[in-house]
């Protein structure tokens, strides 16, 4: 899928950000240090790793600098409240150089951390499936906690095949 204009992708990013809020939002409180190993994201690692990738890489790069990615510990933000502001403050900010891009810079080469030129388009995908791969993993996290989370379309799997004709 190659983006060629900026504002049905902004739309797009903003339907992925919904659900990965919607997951966000059953995290209990308690949890946001649990991780499934020592030395693994935590939860809130997890969380903190999806706002500072996207607002901290992939925007900056975008923006024709460098990465300043630092990490994504608790020094950033401690505490679901100020985790979950943590997270909605640096989309804003993400956001903000994004809406700035015309579809002519989407066609633009940034450079990635690892040296490689891109398009912008190709790069702004990317930042896509990274925040879909972070929320599969909280979805996994959750599960293993024992959290009810919400379906990601509205239906469970077993809804989808109780509505479903038989596979013949």
């Amino acid at each position: 899928m190659e983006i060629l204009t900026i504002q049905p992708f902004l739309d797009y990013y903003d339907k992925v950000r919904e659900r990965t809020l919607r997951l966000i939002k059953v995290v209990p409180p308690s949890q946001l240090d649990w991780s499934y190993l020592p030395g693994k994201f935590s939860i809130g690692d997890q969380i903190r790793h999806i706002a500072t990738i996207e607002r901290y890489m992939f925007a900056e790069t975008i923006a024709g600098r460098k990465s300043a990615y630092q990490g994504c510990g608790k020094e950033l933000a401690d505490g679901y409240d100020n985790v979950l502001s943590f997270f909605n403050e640096l989309h804003q900010q993400s956001l903000d150089i994004f809406r700035r891009l015309s579809d002519e810079d989407l066609q633009r080469k940034c450079t990635t951390p690892g040296n490689v030129e891109m398009r912008i388009w190709k790069w702004m995908r990317f930042m896509v499936e990274h925040e879909i791969h972070h929320r599969g993993e909280l979805y996994i996290y959750l599960n293993l906690l024992g959290v009810k989370t919400p379906p990601m379309y509205g239906l469970t799997s077993e809804q989808v095949a109780q509505n479903s004709i038989p596979n013949i």
